[in-house]
Protein backbone atom coordinates (compact mmCIF):
# COMPACT_ATOMS: atom_id res chain seq x y z
CA UNK A 1 0.00 0.00 0.00
CA UNK A 2 1.32 3.42 -0.97
CA UNK A 3 1.54 6.01 1.80
CA UNK A 4 0.53 9.44 0.55
CA UNK A 5 3.25 12.06 0.69
CA UNK A 6 2.29 15.50 1.88
CA UNK A 7 4.03 18.65 0.83
CA UNK A 8 5.37 21.02 3.43
CA UNK A 9 2.54 23.55 3.52
CA UNK A 10 4.35 26.12 5.66
CA UNK A 11 4.32 29.44 3.84
CA UNK A 12 7.23 31.83 3.72
CA UNK A 13 5.27 34.23 5.95
CA UNK A 14 4.61 31.50 8.53
CA UNK A 15 8.27 30.55 8.51
CA UNK A 16 9.29 34.20 8.88
CA UNK A 17 6.82 34.73 11.72
CA UNK A 18 8.21 31.68 13.51
CA UNK A 19 11.73 33.07 13.13
CA UNK A 20 10.55 36.42 14.45
CA UNK A 21 8.94 34.67 17.45
CA UNK A 22 12.25 32.92 18.22
CA UNK A 23 14.20 36.16 17.87
CA UNK A 24 11.76 37.99 20.15
CA UNK A 25 12.01 35.25 22.80
CA UNK A 26 15.81 35.47 22.61
CA UNK A 27 15.82 39.27 23.04
CA UNK A 28 13.30 39.15 25.89
CA UNK A 29 15.41 36.51 27.64
CA UNK A 30 18.39 38.86 27.22
CA UNK A 31 16.58 41.59 29.14
CA UNK A 32 15.16 43.78 26.37
CA UNK A 33 11.54 44.96 26.47
CA UNK A 34 9.21 44.86 23.48
CA UNK A 35 8.00 48.31 22.41
CA UNK A 36 6.31 47.37 19.13
CA UNK A 37 6.25 44.55 16.62
CA UNK A 38 5.98 44.92 12.84
CA UNK A 39 5.96 48.72 12.73
CA UNK A 40 5.14 49.94 9.22
CA UNK A 41 5.19 53.40 7.75
CA UNK A 42 1.99 54.47 6.02
CA UNK A 43 1.78 54.40 2.25
CA UNK A 44 3.71 52.52 -0.38
CA UNK A 45 7.46 52.43 -0.62
CA UNK A 46 8.01 52.98 3.08
CA UNK A 47 9.65 50.66 5.47
CA UNK A 48 8.97 48.11 8.16
CA UNK A 49 10.73 47.28 11.39
CA UNK A 50 10.28 43.74 12.64
CA UNK A 51 10.87 44.48 16.32
CA UNK A 52 11.35 47.69 18.27
CA UNK A 53 12.90 46.91 21.64
CA UNK A 54 14.19 48.94 24.59
CA UNK A 55 17.29 48.14 26.61
CA UNK A 56 17.35 48.65 30.37
CA UNK A 57 19.46 51.79 29.91
CA UNK A 58 16.83 53.32 27.63
CA UNK A 59 18.40 52.72 24.22
CA UNK A 60 15.79 52.03 21.56
CA UNK A 61 16.80 49.05 19.41
CA UNK A 62 15.37 48.64 15.91
CA UNK A 63 15.71 44.96 15.01
CA UNK A 64 15.63 43.32 11.61
CA UNK A 65 15.01 39.57 11.84
CA UNK A 66 16.25 37.37 9.03
CA UNK A 67 15.33 33.71 8.80
CA UNK A 68 17.12 31.23 6.58
CA UNK A 69 17.16 27.46 6.53
CA UNK A 70 20.95 27.35 6.26
CA UNK A 71 24.03 29.56 6.22
CA UNK A 72 24.59 29.04 2.49
CA UNK A 73 25.06 32.14 0.33
CA UNK A 74 26.30 34.27 3.23
CA UNK A 75 23.49 33.44 5.63
CA UNK A 76 20.70 35.57 6.95
CA UNK A 77 22.72 38.54 8.18
CA UNK A 78 24.33 39.03 4.77
CA UNK A 79 20.89 39.48 3.23
CA UNK A 80 20.35 42.88 4.91
CA UNK A 81 21.70 45.01 2.09
CA UNK A 82 21.84 48.74 1.52
CA UNK A 83 18.26 49.15 0.26
CA UNK A 84 16.84 47.17 3.18
CA UNK A 85 18.92 49.21 5.62
CA UNK A 86 17.65 52.43 4.03
CA UNK A 87 14.02 51.34 4.45
CA UNK A 88 14.58 50.35 8.08
CA UNK A 89 16.23 53.72 8.83
CA UNK A 90 13.34 55.51 7.08
CA UNK A 91 10.81 53.64 9.22
CA UNK A 92 12.84 54.30 12.39
CA UNK A 93 12.90 58.05 11.66
CA UNK A 94 9.14 57.96 11.11
CA UNK A 95 8.67 56.14 14.44
CA UNK A 96 10.95 58.60 16.27
CA UNK A 97 8.97 61.61 15.00
CA UNK A 98 6.16 60.52 17.34
CA UNK A 99 8.35 60.86 20.42
CA UNK A 100 8.88 64.10 22.28
CA UNK A 101 12.47 63.30 23.21
CA UNK A 102 14.14 60.67 21.00
CA UNK A 103 16.35 58.30 23.02
CA UNK A 104 19.68 56.84 21.90
CA UNK A 105 19.06 54.32 19.12
CA UNK A 106 20.73 51.33 17.53
CA UNK A 107 20.09 49.05 14.54
CA UNK A 108 20.54 45.33 15.20
CA UNK A 109 20.05 42.22 13.12
CA UNK A 110 19.00 38.86 14.53
CA UNK A 111 19.66 35.98 12.19
CA UNK A 112 17.78 32.75 12.69
CA UNK A 113 19.34 29.90 10.75
CA UNK A 114 18.14 26.35 11.43
CA UNK A 115 18.81 25.89 15.17
CA UNK A 116 21.21 28.84 15.49
CA UNK A 117 20.35 32.40 16.57
CA UNK A 118 22.91 35.17 16.19
CA UNK A 119 22.33 38.69 17.52
CA UNK A 120 24.41 41.31 15.73
CA UNK A 121 24.34 44.50 17.79
CA UNK A 122 24.91 47.76 15.90
CA UNK A 123 24.86 45.85 12.61
CA UNK A 124 24.53 49.11 10.67
CA UNK A 125 23.95 52.79 11.33
CA UNK A 126 21.64 55.50 10.05
CA UNK A 127 24.17 57.13 7.72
Amino acid sequence: MDVPKFKNTTTTKQSGDAGEDRALAHLLASGLLLVQRNYRTPGRGGGEIDLIMRERGGTLVFVEVRKRSSRAFGGAAASVGGLKQHRIVFAARHFLMRLREPPPCRFDVVSVEADHIEWLKAAFDAS
